[in-house]
């Protein structure tokens, strides 16, 4: 009976210690919990500090940022509501940075409608305030190591060929997430010459072959998602080229530079065989360097135009290994001018998209063959053996040419000489029965029958007897009878 007391007595006293010990772990349990909220709220100060692990955006606290003692140099982007003045910086002493006081030296200031972009050389140690219309969410963007992470250029690639490239942005080491970034830096690719004698870019001048963009147009699949596409255009001359990765800020560029590549030339050959195709039919035949291109992947997208303005559409999408060919219409005469796009694979198995130079070709009318019988070759071969008769019958035309208008002036001529004498020709004065004493007019001989004659005038006057009577005139004669 003893022992049973004994045992309840313990059960109750375990009970006891454990009813007055929850109590005192509860309350242990919650100052722990107040002591490590109090430790976060004491931890989460508005001042961020700016030191040596540079972050790639730091999120700004009531506009207030700070920048430890180790900074020798710092590059800093404020993003603003779109067209607010410059902000102003307020120095941990109290004096203020203002954008107009940027000597370009210690301080160097570029502001858009969007953003400011400051650098400071040994900036003050301590809490530093931005004043101005700054966005809501807008952060400090601390530029220390900028760089540009594009895939490698391909091994084999075409003069002509487009490509699409993606990149991403790097800051210390760090993806840039900040999409308003986009608008501070530009990203191209340009190819520099290596001026190999060699090569067909001997001499050629730098080239800006993409410039990358993150605004969802061209080859850019998804707006504003940090990767920035490239769609290179390679017109330019095949040859060996240094390509040269830019990023540039208003402030300073970066440059990385890759290995050497070589550039080759357009693959795709383009002939014709004029009336290859029958009767008003040209054959367009389309090749490819097949060292670099496999034929069977081949597509020919295409358009054609005519000498008189016209344009055909083609395609050719056969899977085949054999030369490409079209039939063109040759129903004018002139210039063809052939324009292709070609895609395919590589060799190695790399698709790819060619832009191909212009192609042109010249129809021209057919001259017409006069076909001789056998007298016209004999004649043409004695011509042959006495050139000089040929030489003499070619300018007789000619020499009978100048005898007709001879003639014809000749006749003209002599028809205009005898209308003259026709109209000034001397005509017989007859006088009036008078006295014969009574003198007649002189009568002066005409220029043209002096020449008739060739005689001389006479300016006597000539005594006229009267002339008798004609017959059956009428008249009586009334004169006395000689004796």
């Amino acid at each position: 009976m003893l022992k049973i007391l004994l045992k309840l007595l313990n059960i109750q006293m375990i009970v006891l210690v454990a009813t007055c010990a929850l109590p005192v772990f509860v309350w242990a349990q919650q100052n722990s919990a107040q002591t490590v909220e109090e430790s976060k709220q004491i931890d989460k100060s508005p001042l961020t500090d700016l030191g040596t692990e540079y972050l790639n955006s730091i999120v700004l606290l009531q506009n207030r940022f700070r920048i430890d003692f180790e900074v020798d140099e710092i590059t800093m982007v404020f993003f603003r509501v779109y067209g607010s003045p410059p902000i102003v910086l307020v120095r941990p002493d109290g004096s203020k940075i203002f954008q107009s006081q940027a000597d370009g030296g210690d301080i160097s200031w570029f502001d858009t409608a969007t953003y400011d972009m400051v650098y400071i050389k040994n900036p003050m140690p301590g809490p530093w305030q931005a004043v101005g219309q700054i966005l809501p969410n807008s952060r400090v963007m601390v530029i220390s190591d900028l760089q540009l992470h594009a895939e490698p250029l391909p091994k084999v690639i075409f003069s002509g060929e487009i490509l699409k490239q993606t990149a991403y942005l790097t800051n210390a080491g760090k993806p840039i997430d900040y999409t308003a970034f986009r608008d501070v830096v530009s990203l191209n690719i340009n190819f520099l010459s290596t001026n190999n004698p060699n090569s067909n870019n001997f001499g050629a001048s730098t080239q800006t072959i993409a410039s990358f963009e993150d605004n969802g147009k061209g080859m850019d699949e998804t707006p504003l998602d940090g990767v920035f596409t490239g769609q290179f255009n390679l017109k330019i001359a095949d040859g060996e080229w240094s390509p040269v990765f830019m990023v540039s800020t208003p402030m300073f560029t970066r440059e990385q530079v890759d290995p050497n590549l070589m550039l080759y030339p357009n693959p795709i050959n383009i002939s014709v065989e004029m009336n290859g195709g029958g009767e008003g039919y040209h054959k367009l035949l389309i090749d490819a360097a097949r060292e670099h291109v496999d034929m069977s992947t081949l597509l020919i997208d295409g358009k054609i135009q005519f000498p008189n303005g016209d344009v055909q559409n083609f395609s050719n999408t056969e899977t085949t290994p054999n030369v490409r060919e079209h039939q063109v219409v040759n129903y004018e005469y002139g210039v063809y001018r052939v324009k292709l796009t070609a895609y395919g694979t590589t060799v190695d198995g790399r698709e790819f998209i060619l832009d191909v130079p212009e192609y042109s070709f010249l129809s021209e009318e057919p001259k017409i063959e006069i076909v001789a019988s056998q007298d016209t070759a004999s004649v043409a071969d004695g011509l042959e053996a006495n050139p000089e008769q040929l030489l003499d019958e070619k300018s007789m035309p000619t020499s009978t040419l100048i005898l007709i208008i001879v003639g014809a002036n000749l006749f003209l001529l002599c028809l205009g000489g005898g209308g003259i004498w026709y109209i000034t020709r001397d005509k017989k004065i007859e006088y009036p029965q008078t006295d014969v004493t009574e003198k007649p007019q002189e009568k002066k001989a005409g220029f043209f029958a002096g020449l008739r004659g060739n005689k001389k005038v006479s300016k006597e006057p000539i005594a006229e007897s009267p002339k008798p009577a004609p017959e059956n005139s009428g008249f009586i004669d009334l004169s006395l009878p000689k004796d």
